[in-house]
């Protein structure tokens, strides 16, 4: 009975860190302190930020695990369950899922005076903090699709698909909900906020759009041709990767733009419950929060000289925030969580 627990553990854990994208000890080998990060954020974007960190404690190394989100929430919730201590800091785009996870008293409770001065929007029982800031943006190839054709907003997108000889017929790319959690919250979110996500839907699915994972890919994807247009991608990584590449075009949507906060948790069991907390209010602190904008993870929409961000005039009016809040569970219920799959499998239906 012994070796057949054990086998099972060991398959757990083996498909859990299969299921990471990626691992890194970022501080000296001869630290003291070991802080764990769990975080969808890729190391590429967050690096800079844990090693601005790390230059004030020498004796502190920090275990970097990248997931996907989906993954990431599964490993968290079943730690949770078995009350297994696991990171020391959980830190995710899919925030409704941190939502249910912090609903279902997976996480600890830490106040300060940094997490006290967040909004309501952005702190939830003291258990949940937005620490960053990021437009859901469109993304074209500059060299290939005309300037008067760059869709603006969701009705230029629309007309775009609109007719059957269109060139952007196959050519135009999405995040796919069932792989990607943030492409899920994303997507439910537009279905709540926009008269024309019915229309979208319809357009994705006569027009042969594709639903697939994940942003860098997306967005590589367009820059190489593959894809003309990317919808609701995370402006930070498509900033990020404009700076590098003047062929790729972002477009914050004139009809609204949905704002996103990237949410950390301290898990309930985190081994080093105070190292998580010291690192959440350096990300809450003046210098957190600097490392944070110069990574892109701070996007100050009102702010753009500079910027490879194409906003409308309007940019105070159209931003959508996503709260951190209860009302993020709709989004998780059985039900309608079921209805919302079948109709998106419908629009997408060769990805079955």
């Amino acid at each position: 009975m012994l070796r057949f627990v054990a086998l099972l553990l060991l398959i757990f854990w083996s498909s859990a860190a299969s299921a990471q994208e990626l691992t890194e000890v970022l501080g000296p080998a001869g630290a003291t302190e070991r802080l764990v990060i769990r975080s969808t954020t890729d190391l590429a974007v967050m690096r800079p930020v844990v090693e601005d960190y790390l230059v004030a404690r020498p004796n502190l190394r920090i275990d970097y695990e990248q997931w996907g989100s989906n993954d990431l929430y599964e490993l968290t919730a079943d730690e949770c369950a078995q009350r297994t201590p696991g990171a020391d800091i959980v830190i995710s785009s899919a925030v409704h899922q941190m939502v249910r996870l912090v609903n279902d008293g997976c996480a600890a409770t830490y106040r300060s005076d940094l997490t006290a001065s967040l909004s309501a929007e952005l702190r939830w029982r003291d258990q949940l903090w937005g620490i960053s800031r990021e437009p859901a943006v469109m993304v074209y190839n500059r060299d290939l699709v005309p300037a008067e054709e760059a869709p603006r907003s969701r009705f230029d997108l629309l007309d775009l698909l609109r007719p059957d000889a269109s060139r952007y017929r196959g050519r135009v790319a999405t995040y796919d909900i069932e792989t990607s959690g943030l492409g899920y919250l994303l997507a439910f979110a537009d279905s709540l906020e926009a008269s024309t996500f019915g229309g979208l839907m319809e357009s994705f699915g006569r027009s042969g759009a594709v639903a697939t994972c994940c942003s860098a890919e997306i967005i590589d994807a367009v820059i190489r041709g593959e894809y003309l247009v990317a919808y609701n991608v995370l402006g930070s990584y498509a900033m990020a990767r404009a700076q590098e590449d003047e062929r790729l075009g972002i477009v914050a949507p004139g009809d609204y733009t949905l704002i996103l906060s990237r949410g950390a948790m301290i898990p309930r069991d985190a081994p080093s419950e105070a190292l998580a907390s010291d690192f959440l209010d350096y990300l809450l602190s003046p210098s957190g929060r600097e490392a944070l904008e110069e990574a892109l993870l701070l996007v100050r929409l009102d702010e753009d000289e500079g910027s490879p961000l194409e906003l409308p005039e309007n940019v105070q009016s159209i931003q959508r925030p996503i709260s951190l809040s209860p009302a993020l569970l709709i989004a998780l219920d059985t039900h309608k969580r079921g209805i919302f799959r079948e109709r998106w499998r419908a629009a997408f239906p060769s990805e079955w």
